[in-house]
């Protein structure tokens, strides 16, 4: 259900592509960090006498820290998916439907490669 025909001039899908990939930068770097956070707090507690209430205080802050990092891990597979979109002419068309995504929603959210309905469904069934 893909259309051939892209929904925006070059010069708008060129600041789409360049905000995208900053975006991408943000979200790698995110990852990245508490990633390295992580590891700091596993050696930290290698290394260190055993206090069990400190342990469960860094096991929930890590667990926080993990669904932050899928969350982002989540979004900078949109973010790719969207880049693609917009080598193959898609941008701006729903995966799901191929019906067209709100302008609107591509302006707060240029990774959006479905529409809200269909982003809500999605995230209902995991």
């Amino acid at each position: 259900m893909h259309r051939k025909t892209p929904r925006f001039d070059p010069v708008f899908l060129e600041g789409k592509r360049r905000q995208l990939l900053a975006l991408r930068g943000r979200l790698q770097k995110t990852a990245n960090t508490g990633e390295a956070d992580e590891a700091d707090i596993n050696d930290q507690s290698a290394s260190q006498a055993r206090e069990y209430e400190d342990d469960a205080q860094k096991l929930a802050m890590l667990e926080t820290e993990g669904n932050l990092v899928n969350q982002d891990v989540d979004r900078l597979a949109r973010v790719e998916r969207a880049l693609q979109k917009i080598d193959e002419g898609t941008y701006g068309y729903s995966d799901v439907s191929g019906e067209p995504i709100p302008d609107a929603r591509l302006e707060a959210m240029p990774d959006s490669i479905n529409t809200v309905q269909e982003q809500a469904a999605s995230e209902r069934t995991g």
